[in-house]
């Protein structure tokens, strides 16, 4: 088996992030991107096929965000969060006031926040019933502050398109957490945001690979990543990294004999939760359940500095396989049991296929570029990419030619409860 190329994963995100750029879900570019890792895996000798499904597209004319400091209006940055709506660019202005979202939820009552702009600690809610309590207490407008990161420019991020199609949303924007800080400081008493543009429907897409097995049915492997980016970000490692892995992948799997198939899948709509992969789980339930064995899921995982870590949902023995190959191959790597519902292997653990997250951190809370302009190629290393998509490769390959696999077909029960809150709460379930 050949070795995956750091020249070819430098050319293969060079086009992805300079040549397309920002790469939105619904947007033309996004589907230059899907069209692209299409053409790459049918030059590798992959069967291709596109799945196409529908999405919003955020689109955004214009943004501004004003605060009362003192005596004066002072303009601030800010990014209009996806599934939520502009203001039909008429300003909207109202009296500001901060809520301490991790501990206020506990309030009874949230009547408090009617017609006010909402300085919204914590871009993540992460309860139905939290979300739902606010949007009926009729905020004018929120200004998320993701506390994950106290930076001093505004992320861009997305309210989660099954809340906001049940419960409702209001013009929510990301804010700068430094921003915020000194208006909490300086006594701000009153906001005014202006949004030209929103959500549009659209389509994203989802590109499939398929690498027969040559034994009969043995199940399938499948390996994913997403192509889309959020706003104003090219995503060199999210998920620039997973999306050229996934395509020198294609290159060093196709010719080589397999006992099981082997799946490689490029998502969409990832930035938007995991729509594309929840999207096929849903349309492939059946097949996804009955064939799935493991789904491997590369996400931000190219920068230079930092630690890999395995996020593993299934069996201990799964657990155990990976980080002892992952050592054979002289990787130290965090293995962790966590629940993440915001990757696309989410999806299929609550469909009840084992999953895996590859990734790696340079910070506490992820990594410091996280969501922002500056996920460029200068964050990433593709040398240290090709070692790591080697040993994916390797363990792939293994795992396609055992004649059984070294790990049950199962989710714990105790991480399974949590995983089908999730799905429940965030996605909305097998809607």
């Amino acid at each position: 088996m050949e070795a995956i190329s750091p020249t070819h994963l430098e050319t293969h995100l060079r086009y992805l992030t300079q040549d397309i750029g920002v790469r939105l879900a619904g947007s033309e570019s996004e589907k230059r991107a899907a069209e692209y890792v299409a053409d790459q895996f049918r030059q590798a000798g992959a069967e291709v096929s596109i799945e196409k499904f529908p999405v919003r597209q955020r689109v955004v004319e214009w943004e501004e965000l004003t605060i009362h400091l003192g005596d004066y209006w002072m303009s601030f940055p800010c990014s209009l969060f996806s599934s939520t709506p502009g203001t039909k660019g008429k300003p909207i202005e109202a009296p500001l006031v901060f809520f301490e979202a991790p501990a206020e939820y506990q309030r009874r009552d949230l009547s408090h926040l009617k017609g006010k702009a909402v300085v919204h600690l914590g871009c993540h809610i992460e309860s139905r019933d939290a979300y739902r309590r606010l949007m009926e207490a009729e905020p004018a407008f929120l200004l998320f502050v993701d506390i994950r990161y106290p930076g001093t420019e505004p992320l861009a991020d997305g309210m989660f398109p099954s809340y906001a199609r049940s419960l409702g949303a209001v013009p929510t924007v990301n804010v700068a957490y430094m921003d915020a800080w000194r208006w909490k400081i300086e006594g701000a008493d009153a906001a005014q945001l202006c949004v030209t543009g929103g959500m549009v429907d659209s389509v994203s897409q989802n590109v499939i690979a398929d690498l027969p097995g040559s034994y009969g049915s043995r199940g399938v492997l499948l390996v994913g990543a997403h192509h889309d980016t959020q706003a104003e970000s090219v995503g060199a490692d999210d998920n620039g990294s997973g999306t050229i892995t996934l395509v020198e992948l294609a290159r060093v799997l196709a010719n080589v004999k397999r006992r099981r198939g082997i799946r490689l899948i490029s998502f969409g709509a990832e930035e938007q939760l995991s729509v594309g992969s929840a999207e096929y789980v849903r349309s492939h339930r059946r097949e996804v359940m009955d064939s799935g064995r493991l789904m491997f899921n590369l996400d931000s995982f190219g920068s230079p500095m930092g630690w890999t870590e395995l996020v593993c949902n299934g069996p201990a023995e799964l657990a155990d396989h990976l980080g002892n190959a992952f050592a054979d191959a002289g990787h130290c790597v965090k293995v962790t049991g966590d629940i993440v519902p915001y990757a696309d292997h989410f999806p299929f653990v609550a469909a009840g296929v084992p999953g895996v997250w590859l990734g790696r951190h340079n910070c506490t809370a992820g990594r410091f570029f996280h969501h922002r302009p500056d996920d460029d190629m200068t964050r990433v290393s593709p040398e240290l990419m090709a070692t790591i998509g080697d040993t994916v490769a390797t363990t792939v390959f293994d795992l396609a030619n055992t004649a059984e696999l070294p790990f049950p077909h199962t989710i714990g029960e105790d991480q399974n409860t949590r995983v089908q809150y999730f799905w429940e709460d965030l996605f909305g379930g097998w809607e």
